[in-house]
Order: C-alpha cells, then structure tokens, then sequence
C-alpha cells in the first residue's frame, strides 16, 4: 500500500469539501454518465458542488473535459488549477497533468506505462490498470469502454472517501427497469474502489465530509428549468430549428408537456411542437401563432438571432407578443458551437433595423431560468412585444445547484390589453394602436372575437392609429413615439436589479447572468483584503432609473461580462449616460466561464496601476 504523501514528500495540504476534480475525457467514449454520476454522488452527500461540462462540437474522437468544482462555502464559479486530474485521453496528457495543482494528483490507466516526459516531481500519481482490469471482467469491447469509466468512479470512492452506498443507489435508481445493468455496474464500482484501497492509502488528503448544505435545494440545468417554465407559464405553442446549446429547452419542453399536457380520457396533446426547416420559419410561428392567441415560443442561440432580425423587427412594430429564448454561445459566425459567451447582448437590445428595442431578461441560476420563463409570457402580452430571455451554455447545459422550483396554483396568466366580445360591442370604432390609457400599450383583439367588429390588419409598413397605411412622417413618427412610451411603461412589469452590499462605497460592481457565479468569492477574497465594493446584478433591460442611480452613485465601477467589445458596458453608456473615464472592463471571451481569480486579478491591477484611480480608496 502506498502512502503517497510521505513517500514522494511532496508537501499536499489537506483539503475537505474544497477541492477541483477535472476528468479528461474522449468525446463518445460513454464518460457522460460516469462522470455525472460522480458529480451527483457528491451533491447527494450533502456539499456544494459544480459540473462544467467543456465538450466538442462533433460527434466523438476529440477532447473533452468534465470539471467537478466541491466547495463547502459555496463557490459555484469556476476556479483555476486542478487537485485531482482524472487523465484518460492520451491526446492531451501532458496539458492535463501540467494543470494540475502543486501536491495534487493524477489518475491514469497504468495498463500503459507513463512516458519520462509526463512525470513531474511535485505531484503524485496513482496508478490503476484500469484496461486490464476490465479486460480481464468483461467480454464484450463495448463493456469494456463503458466500465473502465465505472471503475474510476470507484476507485474515487476510496480516494475521496464518497459514501459508496450512494453511488450503489444511483446505479439502482438510473437503472430501475434495467435490473440486469445494475449488478455489473456496482460490481465495476466495487472492482475500482477494491484496487484503490488495496493498493494505496485511503482516503486521501483532500477528501470528502458528509454536509448539509444542500437541504432543500436540486440539482437541475438551466435549459430543463426553461422548458418546465414554459409549461407552467401557460405556452402551447414550440417551434424551432435545433441549435446548440438551444436544442434542451424545446426537448425539456416536449418532455413535461408529455406529462402535463396531455387531455385525459381522449389522449389527445394540448401542445404544439413544430420542427421549422431554418429558424426564419420558427420565429415567424410564433409570431402568427401569438397573433391569433397563443403563448409561444422558440429557443436559438446567436446565429439564429441573426437570422430572426426581421421578423424580430416586424413583431415590435406591429406589436405582436413573442416569447424567444436565446441560450448565447461563442461566435460570429458558427463560432465554437460548445463553449459559452455573453455575445448577444447589443444584437437582441437592438435587433431588426431602425429604431427598435426589445425586453431582455437576464436570469443567473436554474430558479430564475423557470420564473423568467414564465414570466416572459406574461411581459409579452403585456406590453405586446418580443422578450428576449438570454441564458448561456454554461447555464443552460451543466446541472447546478438550485432552489427548488416553485409555482403558486392561484396565479392567473396576464393576457394583458385583449378585448371581448362584450368589449367590442360598447365600441363605436375599434383602432388597433390607439393608446387609449397613456401608457403606451394599445388594446388588442383576438381573431373571430366579434362578427364584424375588431379586426384590422396587421403590417409591418407605416400604419396609423386605425392600423391603416399611411406614408405620413409626422403619423408614423407618433407611432414611434407611442412605442417609446411602452417601453417607458415596461419598467414596471421587469425584475428590478439585485443591489446587495449598499454602504456607499466608492467602487462598485456591475454584471448579469452566468458571472453571478464568480462574484461571491471575490468579495470575500477582497474584503480579507480590505477592499470592499458595491454590487449590482442587472436582471433586465430596459433598465430600471436604479442602475443610473447606482453608476452616479460610485466613483468607479467594474463591469464584468464574457464578450471581446465590452457589451454591457456599451449598453450602459447608450441607456445611462454612463462616463467611459468611470467605467473599468473585465472581460473573458475564451469560451469557458469567468474565475474568481481572474476577476480579482484585474481589480488588483486597476486599483494598483491606474492613474484615474488614485484617491479612490474602498
């Protein structure tokens, strides 16, 4: 048995409940399952974890890689360096092993002897014939592959000292209905983590401590939780074109919708799911389903936002609800379909030519994925309009943890300004875009709600009041306006921005979405530090008058976002009037999500370094 730490002494400092795990996989090679089931496992035991799944767009035969983040405090962001790298692609060994953490570890398959080149000094390795140890159990090839990734999982059990009972019952739960997989899947188990125990010392220094941390909480992705938000929100109707990381949110959909929306007694689908030949057809469905009525859909990602532009266009003008959820992934162009940015947030602020802007919505975990899904459809009819739900791949693809998702049944749908027919009769002449109310939204009709009364037609040219064509610049330019004042009135029906930390600091900080996850960890980093910062989250746009107050509010502000141009600050400047001079940017734009460190880096360096910067103090 082998005492790694006092044999090789090499200095490890022990590590529970805090700690990165990183397997290295081939895409195809039936990983996925092993390596989500080891993720899991931890989640069951009671402490935090983090999946990022980091693939490749074909189908298999290249790299990937599935990250495992444990922390007990709670940091859910990504963080650099390794402590136990899981190295099964010979393809990328030697980047995988050099990530690896001073003191930490490295799994491999010892059926093939290291070469002198991947061996280092300070970290220590651990063995395991897992090739052998499979051929010699297993006759079929295709099993072999499949439980040489069980018996890894295994052998973690002994080295991290994961409660091997909870991985038997996810074998039994994944497999209910399948007894005959059970046993050979527990016994892979049994097989790695025998090896580890009899051949090294068990557990490790790093290792894992039953908590409590996740009472109450799931553990589900954000493209799931859009999906079930869609069916609780009231849509009937799906249509769309696949597109990576989109594609989930249409399936999920499909699946809850299956069990939710299916007529009792006669069987028939109370749903709609249309499969568009591009995405040009899928947003003009929804935009002549919404017409007519309907709560629906469709889910892209940043090239399907460039070709929906038009119908985006025509949607405001003509002022028809639409509900589009864009999961943002790493462009221009095709980009890397599997690796996640907050690219898009100018092309859908702003989407169509001429004076447009759309609702956006800005959800940074799996609850607020399911609420603003939900939501949207209300907002829409609201205020008859396209919102915009931007979610990304890291969100909307790797489980996180979350609260559970909830829905009040007492909730009433806001259909927003529709007559009826009783409506209609106490009117002496029906205008479509009549703002009746002052506030920018007109009433609206749905078609065949009165015989003669109540329909017009709805086009994208200049139309007045009546919904008549007209070419008059002064008319179209009041319709312009009218719009502009909706869009002053939808400030009211948007999620207001997440203030947090208001002790009138000097410095401050700004983002949305997925770098939630980071932003935690910084502070804490930085207050030990003594560097204290204002936070704000934005959660929607238009903004709210809180986000200028909170820009005039700070001497310097940090806006932290994953594209290369600086969107969101761009997007402040346009909508706030925010100074350039105050606003620092750290951006990421590598595909995988923001650290801790590297935001934390950059406020170090700025605060250091920057002449505009001296004075301020936290």
């Amino acid at each position: 048995m082998k005492d790694l730490v006092s044999a090789n002494k090499i200095n490890t400092i022990p590590k529970i409940n805090d700690f990165i795990v990183k397997f290295a996989n081939v895409n195809g090679s039936g990983s996925a399952s092993a390596n989500n089931m080891f993720a899991k496992s931890i989640f069951r035991m009671g402490i935090p974890v983090s999946p990022h799944n980091i693939f490749p767009s074909n189908i298999q035969g290249l790299p990937t890689w599935y990250e495992v983040r444990v922390s007990e405090k709670g940091y859910l962001g990504r963080r650099e360096g390794v402590d136990l790298m899981v190295a099964m692609n010979e393809q990328t060994i030697k980047s995988d092993i050099d990530s690896v953490l001073p003191g930490g570890f490295v799994l491999h398959d010892s059926s093939k002897p290291l070469s002198d080149e991947l061996i280092r000094g300070d970290v220590h390795f651990l063995p395991i014939p897992l090739k052998d140890i499979v051929l010699k159990e297993f006759d079929k090839p295709s099993q072999r592959q499949l439980f040489k990734n069980i018996v890894y999982v295994g052998a973690l059990s002994a080295f991290l000292d994961i409660d091997f009972e909870v991985l038997t019952k996810m074998i039994s739960d994944q497999f209910r209905g399948k007894e005959k997989l059970i046993s050979p899947n527990i016994h892979s188990l049994e097989l790695g983590y025998q090896y580890a125990s009899d051949n090294f010392k068990c557990p490790l220094p790093i290792k894992l401590k039953p908590s409590n941390k996740n009472e109450n909480k799931i553990l589900i992705n954000g493209n799931t939780a859009i999906g079930v938000g869609c069916v609780y929100g009231g849509a009937t109707v799906a249509s769309w074109y696949p597109l990576t990381p989109s594609t989930s949110v249409v399936d999920a959909f499909d699946k809850y919708c299956k069990r939710l929306r299916i007529e009792s007694g006669s069987g028939k689908n109370k749903f709609s799911i249309v499969q568009a030949e591009d995405e040009i057809a899928a947003i003009g469905m929804v935009i002549g389903a919404s017409w007519n009525g309907a709560r629906a859909f469709t889910a892209t990602s940043g090239p399907g936002i460039s070709l929906m532009q038009e119908f985006l266009g025509l949607a405001y003008f003509s002022e028809v609800p639409a509900v589009l959820f864009n999961i943002q992934r790493a462009g221009p162009s095709t980009g890397m379909p599997t690796r996640t940015q907050q690219g898009d947030l100018l092309s859908c602020a702003y989407a169509s030519h001429g004076d447009t802007k759309h609702i956006l919505l800005f959800p940074s975990n799996p609850k607020e994925c399911f609420d603003f899904a939900a939501d949207s459809f209300d907002i829409a009819e609201r205020l008859q309009t396209p919102v915009i739900v931007l979610s990304d791949l890291e969100l909307g693809m790797n489980e996180q943890i979350s609260e559970p998702l909830e829905w009040d049944d007492n909730r009433r749908y806001d259909r927003g300004k529709v007559l009826n027919e009783e409506q209609l009769k106490s009117i002496e002449r029906y205008g479509r875009y009549q703002d009746s109310d002052g506030d920018g939204i007109p009433y609206r009709t749905y078609p065949g709600t009165h015989p003669n009364k109540g329909s017009y037609f709805t086009r994208g040219s200049s139309h007045d009041a009546n919904a008549a064509y007209t070419e008059d610049g002064d008319i179209y330019a009041e319709g312009m306006d009218r719009i502009a004042l909706k869009f002053k009135t939808a400030i009211k029906y948007l999620p207001e921005p997440d203030i947090s930390n208001i002790k009138k600091h000097k410095l401050g900080m700004i983002y949305l979405g997925t770098t939630t996850s980071a932003i935690q960890e910084v502070l804490d980093s930085l207050t030990k530090k003594g560097i204290s910062l204002d936070t704000m989250r934005l959660r929607a746009f238009p903004f709210h008058l809180d986000v200028k107050e909170f820009i005039e509010n700070h001497e310097l502000l940090y806006v932290i976002e994953q594209n290369r141009d600086a969107q969101l600050k761009s997007l402040l400047k346009i909508e706030c009037n925010a100074l350039e001079e105050k606003m620092h940017s750290i951006r990421s734009y590598n595909g995988v999500l923001i650290t801790a460190q590297k935001i934390e880096t950059e406020i170090l360096d700025s605060l250091k370094t920057s002449e505009k910067n001296k004075g301020i103090s936290a």
